[in-house]
């Protein structure tokens, strides 16, 4: 489904294997070929939906050890989120807020580590999905004039 989705709206699908690591060298060999990268890491969905916290927890805890080597290819942004919560108490999709990070030299550090509860302090505060884009786009410096 998200391959399909890429190219509906016209970016080149990659194939770079399963492993966050295969994937990870792909993106930096093609780096410099393209403005925006989509990149989906379906393992801690996966987790949640089996009732897994502990996998959940290592497939979190997986991805994250590849964030220094992303942030040193100096994106102009970073975004890391979900696209919906998978708690896996209850094992399934739910209507929990999604955490979120923005990483861009724009952005005010809130000096809060990166955890759900977190997330609902932080400086971005709580916001709909429709307003990512945008905001990800004015930290990026890609548009002319933010909200008009």
């Amino acid at each position: 489904m998200y391959k399909g989705l890429a190219r509906l709206v016209g970016m080149e699908v990659l194939e770079c294997g399963e492993d966050v690591e295969s994937q990870i060298e792909v993106l930096k060999q093609v780096w410099d070929e393209y403005h925006f990268f989509y990149f989906h890491y379906k393992k801690t969905d996966s987790k949640g939906e089996d009732g897994d916290f502990s996998g959940k927890v290592s497939a979190i805890e997986a991805i994250d050890r590849y964030i220094p080597e992303l942030l040193s290819l100096n994106p102009d942004v970073l975004v890391l989120t979900g696209d919906h919560s998978t708690p896996s108490a209850i094992k399934m999709h739910s209507w929990h807020p999604v955490p979120l990070l923005l990483f861009s030299p724009w952005i005010i550090p809130d000096g809060l580590a990166f955890t759900e509860r977190n997330c609902a302090r932080g400086i971005l505060g709580r916001m709909r999905a429709l307003e990512l884009l945008p905001l990800a786009m004015a930290n990026a410096r890609r548009l002319e004039k933010f909200g008009a």
